[in-house]
């Protein structure tokens, strides 16, 4: 199994995405093909000595800066790294890619170039969020602002087989994520919606809410990409607010900062449980291969687990569950 990262995507780049190839190349034994400008990628490599067998460079000769416009920067940077390892991953080279580049790039690059699953209408990304019970999943956080009803169920389908395949959950709770509990809230977008999951053969409890977004409520929470983005910058802002206010009320006197040594393994617990580098990338769900999104500041540490969970996304053939998943759906 061979997977292709994008070594020039993200704010970090190349220097976490090299040190985290490397990193999961010796942790995990991965095979990883780095797509990017090659003399610079070379240097970064030679400052973790020797060749490392598992590691290869694709030259790709452009980059797609965060800031350029998804689908023209597609279609006029012919030779960036994200289409290189897009096409990787189209031409068989590769069984999956990871980037932390233009998220808008990279879903428009999959999805020109290896298109969709059979009997999927819109792609959706996947985060993983920690809850009081665990995990849970929620999609989509900013691969289509503006679906139907129908791409919202499809999101569920392939929630409930992602839970399924990769969190080891049995027979998932799945949510939609609403301003109400009852049927009867929401937009008629969103009642059309709820009817087709009441409909449908997924283990649905109805409407949920923001508030119940972490608290395990739910294994899956569906939403829109404008909703799911909102929810999920909101989310990296509280947690890193948390963070500092929490340091910062710790270090008011020699009794807070006594506390906090007596705390230190909870503290450092719950950090671990709020970091999303723990957590690696989110999957791009519905195109016809395999491709993981990382955050745009990725460090070398969320870069080498993303790569882990794109092999694992390959060792479970989730692909192959969501197209039966569909296809059962529409029976």
């Amino acid at each position: 199994m061979k997977i292709v990262l994008d070594g020039m995507g993200g704010d970090n780049a190349p220097f976490a995405t090299v040190e985290g190839a490397v990193l999961a190349a010796k942790e995990f034994g991965a095979h990883i093909i780095i797509a990017g400008i090659k003399d610079v990628l070379e240097r970064e490599l030679s400052k973790y000595g020797s060749h490392i067998p598992n590691i290869e460079i694709h030259h790709a000769s452009e980059i797609i800066d965060m800031h350029d416009a998804p689908a023209a920067s597609v279609r006029k940077k012919k030779d960036s790294s994200i289409n290189a390892a897009v096409k990787l991953v189209k031409e068989g080279k590769a069984s999956a890619m990871v980037s932390a580049g233009n998220t808008g790039a990279v879903v428009c690059a999959t999805t020109l170039y290896l298109r969709l699953l059979k009997g999927l209408e819109r792609p959706g990304i996947a985060i993983v969020a920690p809850t009081l019970k665990g995990v849970s999943l929620i999609i989509d956080v900013g691969a289509n602002i503006d679906p139907k009803p129908v791409h919202l169920l499809q999101y569920g389908i392939m929630g409930d087989v992602y839970s399924r395949a990769i969190l080891k959950k049995f027979n998932p709770i799945v949510g939609l994520l609403n301003i109400g509990q009852e049927a009867s809230k929401g937009t008629d977008f969103i009642k059309k919606a709820y009817d087709l999951f009441a409909k449908s053969r997924l283990n649905f409890i109805g409407n949920v809410e923001g508030r119940d977004l972490f608290n395990g409520k739910c294994d899956v929470i569906v939403c829109d990409g404008f909703v799911g983005n909102v929810v999920l910058k909101v989310s990296e802002s509280l947690a890193e607010s948390l963070s500092a206010l929490l340091k910062r009320e710790l270090g008011e006197s020699f009794i807070t900062r006594l506390g906090a040594l007596f705390s230190k393994s909870a503290l450092m617990a719950m950090k671990r449980e709020m970091d999303y580098t723990e957590y690696g990338g989110a999957p791009l769900l519905g195109i016809d291969g395999i491709c993981i999104i990382c955050h745009g500041s990725s460090s070398a540490k969320a870069i080498k687990n993303a790569i882990k969970v794109a092999a694992e996304f390959v060792d479970h053939k989730v692909n192959q569950h969501i197209v039966e998943a569909i296809a059962g759906s529409m029976l």
